[in-house]
């Protein structure tokens, strides 16, 4: 060893390259860690736009759902092809063409007996939000008054009901893209 690495070692403790050394590694490791804070803080605000569009959509999507659902489950014999043209008009996909189908199965029962159903929204929930789609859960109030073949007076009906809506987000607004109603009672308390 010189005497100039002697004098190095004895007062700074280690000699200068064993220095460089520790400070190329301390610098390289704060350099990842801060690029690794980075992408993190990058992830963290990716997910809260997210978690902040899936809010925003689950708001608009229910309020959708409560206006679309008296529309999608109520007809009146009197004017059941034009009901049922106006609940496909919130319908997409597969939705859609079933309300074509219904519309076929539907309307000659309906004017035979004669029915009148109407829904009411009594409550409603977002059960699971993205920013695209959007699954809500209805409570409906359903009265239905039919006359049967043979009977003199109608029958009147006022039943609980459950239904669920998928909507997903259209061009414009929100469209359901599935519906399928919950018969049966509520689970005692």
């Amino acid at each position: 060893m010189s005497g100039e690495d002697a004098h190095a070692t004895l007062e700074g403790g280690a000699p200068p390259r064993t220095r460089s050394w520790r400070r190329v590694t301390a610098v390289a490791l704060l350099g990842l860690l801060a690029a690794v804070l980075a992408v993190l803080t990058v992830l963290a605000y990716l997910r809260l736009r997210e978690l902040r569009d899936s809010e925003s959509a689950a708001a608009e999507a229910l309020a959708a759902a409560r206006a679309y659902a008296p529309d999608m489950l109520s007809y009146d014999y009197r004017t059941v092809e034009a009901d049922l043209a106006r609940a496909r008009g919130y319908a997409t996909g597969n939705l859609a063409g079933h309300y074509g189908e219904l519309s076929r199965v539907l309307v000659p029962v309906v004017k035979r007996e004669q029915t009148v159903q109407q829904a009411a929204v009594a409550a409603a929930a977002v059960e699971s939000a993205t920013p695209d789609r959007v699954q809500v859960l209805l409570f409906m109030n359903m009265g239905t008054t039919r006359l049967l073949p043979g009977d003199e007076q109608p029958h009147k009906q006022v039943v609980q009901n459950r239904a669920r809506f998928v909507l997903v987000k259209g061009q414009e607004h929100w469209l359901v893209s599935e519906l399928s109603t919950l018969i049966g009672n509520a689970p005692g308390g």
